[in-house]
């Protein structure tokens, strides 16, 4: 799942082809017998330079890499938005390794409960159950913060319609309050109370001797 490692260029490389070859005939083909056969075909190198080159995968069979991100955004996007190699990628790796096949499984089960439903409601609490039975500590961490907000969560899930034409209400009356202030029909804003004025003082230079 991490990106491809870069390499420096290695006296191997020519013969990168023919050892994944032999290994896949002959996965236990040793070493010193590889060396001999590319060495057949031109290979100039030590013997050292083949455990090393195995060892970083780089005989291996081609594999896909790919950020943690970008699987994310995949298996949170909908499957029609999906290009052909995206669903072959996403076949694959979710099979990773156990964990990574619950998270495929567990975001699925999630995705239709975004269809408004009136049995979305035991479908979440299904859903929930079943998430905190997995070894997914943030998954879990996710759905306590569903029940920190269960209310609003159930009436998003079942209610067929939202509360979209709401958000951002007092915003929205704070600025008409505002364009309001200047017409007539709406009381302005109360005005600043008077100063006081500080009591003025003459001295004898301004007024000239006192008679």
């Amino acid at each position: 799942m991490l990106r491809v490692p870069k390499y420096r260029a290695s006296l191997v490389d020519p013969y990168r082809e023919h050892l994944r070859k032999r290994r896949v005939e002959d996965p236990g083909v040793p070493v010193l017998h590889l060396f001999e056969a590319i060495k057949v075909l031109g290979f100039t190198g030590c013997l050292n330079l083949l455990p090393k080159y195995s060892n970083q995968g780089r005989a291996d069979a081609g594999r896909s890499h790919i950020s943690p991100r970008r699987l994310a955004r995949m298996l949170l996007t909908r499957p029609d938005n999906l290009k052909a190699e995206q669903h072959e990628l996403l076949a694959k790796l979710p099979a990773a390794c156990p964990e990574m096949t619950q998270l495929a499984i567990s975001i699925r089960g999630f995705a239709p409960l975004l269809a408004p439903h009136p049995d979305n409601a035991d479908a979440l609490t299904n859903w929930t159950a079943e998430v905190r039975a997995a070894d997914l500590p943030h998954l879990q961490a996710f759905t306590r913060g569903l029940d920190r907000d269960i209310g609003a969560v159930i009436a998003g899930l079942t209610l067929p319609y939202n509360n979209g034409p709401t958000e951002g209400v007092n915003t929205k009356t704070e600025r008409i309050a505002r364009q309001m202030h200047g017409r007539a029909s709406f009381p302005p804003p109360p005005p600043h109370p008077p100063r006081i004025a500080a009591p003025s003082v003459t001295t004898e230079s301004e007024t000239g001797p006192l008679s």
